[in-house]
């Protein structure tokens, strides 16, 4: 695998909570608040859950409350997909 993308966690956003057809999930949405995105912290959490099913990466609540963006949220993943490798 070569690291968690975008456009990986952009699926994971489509097909595990769904998203408001007024919201462009194809446009530059790395730091924009997941909030502006349609996004509460119940979905956040479903994300986490669906991370750690797809990718065996698990996120804690805290640390999912804190990851407001995609773009941390896929910095977050690859840092932890990067702890396990060693």
């Amino acid at each position: 695998m070569n690291g968690f993308t975008l456009d990986d966690l952009r699926e994971i956003m489509r097909a595990s909570v769904g998203v408001d057809a007024e919201v462009d999930l194809d446009g530059e949405i790395a730091d924009v608040e997941f909030a502006e995105l349609g996004y509460d912290s119940l979905a956040v959490m479903e994300l986490a859950g669906q991370v750690r099913r797809r990718l065996g990466v698990s996120i804690s609540d805290d640390d999912a409350l804190r990851i407001t963006t995609p773009g941390k949220a896929v910095d977050y993943v690859n840092g932890k997909l990067a702890e396990a490798a060693y």
